[in-house]
């Protein structure tokens, strides 16, 4: 992102022009607020749709219609909101899990979130890169979406990457696909899957996109494939952090060896924002806060997030996204297919290779 501070610090708040700062800020939380309302809706949960995506979608929105007469008044709020923001939701996305989230699926939910993870994302750099030829940053942020976390993952992995908003939003739009496609497919497939529904649970929450579409597989079979589910998608996004960090460093350790004017090999560029992931996290796993609290801050969090969503949903035109083609969305398709098949043969495989070992 051209504006877009380095990840490994903070941005600091602008300089010049106050009014623009807190008119943007003004501008994405309305926009944040808008969304969040819509997607407490009793119809708009049952499709699944979160508050992130309905913020990118109002902002992409006005960004293409009221935005530009405004851009001047609003840029240093709405690039705020886009980056430091986005970091700050990132770190307090810790409270919504703990270490003893791991305990809840065991080994085998463990072993089948690390593998989802590694082979998704390598498989879409490669594909994307090799097969589909998408720049290096769009096959990225559509691996991580597609193999951790969904928009969350996209807008995390934006500052490593270093990806423009047009890319990001492209990245998020697959999620919202297939991430939706998924809600359905899965509650249709369980009856010939062969599995139980501690195992559907598993293979839903390590398989799918989105928390929220993981809820609505999910409950489609029962509230305990859900609750399951849930966890094991919670241990997905626990894999955010350290995936963030070796990114980087292999990031900057390709950087270097092909410009040592750059810098020095192998330094990596730590991003502050996933350090802080897991330290809050760590902190959450000690339970020192009462409930109250803590779903204090994850209403917060939820806020922060949609607000960044907004942001790059106001910086994103139309015509760029439209530039890009069929070439990402048949990327995350392809690797939809492979977490709607592979995961399954993953699932089936680690839960009989845990049993036969018992």
């Amino acid at each position: 992102m051209a504006h877009a501070a380095s990840a490994s610090s903070p941005v600091s708040l602008p300089r010049h022009r106050p009014h623009a700062f807190w008119l943007g800020l003004l501008l994405a939380a309305v926009i944040a607020a808008v969304a969040i309302a819509v997607a407490g809706l009793p119809r708009v949960q049952g499709m699944g749709l979160s508050a992130l995506t309905l913020a990118i979608v109002l902002g992409i929105a006005i960004g293409n219609s009221v935005f530009p007469a405004i851009a001047a008044h609003t840029a240093a709020g709405v690039d705020f909101s886009r980056s430091t923001l986005l970091r700050v939701g990132i770190v307090l996305y810790g409270f919504r899990v703990t270490f003893q989230d791991i305990a809840g699926v065991g080994v085998a939910g463990l072993l089948i979130a690390l593998v989802v993870v590694a082979s998704v994302f390598g498989l879409a750099v490669w594909l994307g890169t090799r097969v589909f030829k998408l720049d290096r940053e769009t096959a990225m942020l559509i691996g991580a979406g597609s193999a951790i976390c969904g928009a969350a993952a996209v807008m995390a992995a934006q500052p490593v990457v270093r990806g423009q908003a047009p890319q990001v939003a492209v990245a998020v739009a697959t999620v919202v696909v297939f991430g939706t496609l998924g809600m359905f497919v899965y509650p249709w497939l369980y009856p010939h899957l062969g599995f139980s529904e501690h195992a559907y649970g598993i293979y839903v929450g390590s398989t799918i996109h989105e928390v929220a579409q993981v809820v609505v597989a999910g409950k489609a079979v029962g509230e305990h494939a859900a609750s399951v589910a849930v966890i094991e998608k919670m241990l997905r996004v626990m894999l955010l952090a350290p995936f963030l960090l070796l990114l980087s460093a292999r990031l900057r350790q390709g950087a270097g060896g092909g410009d040592v004017a750059a810098g020095a090999r192998g330094r990596v560029t730590v991003p502050w924002f996933a350090v802080l992931f897991i330290v809050v996290s760590g902190f959450n796993s000690l339970q020192l806060l009462p409930p109250a609290s803590v779903a204090a801050i994850v209403q917060l969090d939820t806020a922060l997030l949609a607000m960044a969503m907004a942001a790059l949903g106001l910086r994103t035109h139309v015509g760029a996204v439209r530039h890009a083609g069929m070439r990402p969305l048949v990327l995350a398709a392809s690797l939809f297919a492979v977490l709607v098949v592979g995961g399954w043969a993953l699932n089936l495989a680690v839960g009989g290779m845990l049993a036969t070992a018992a």
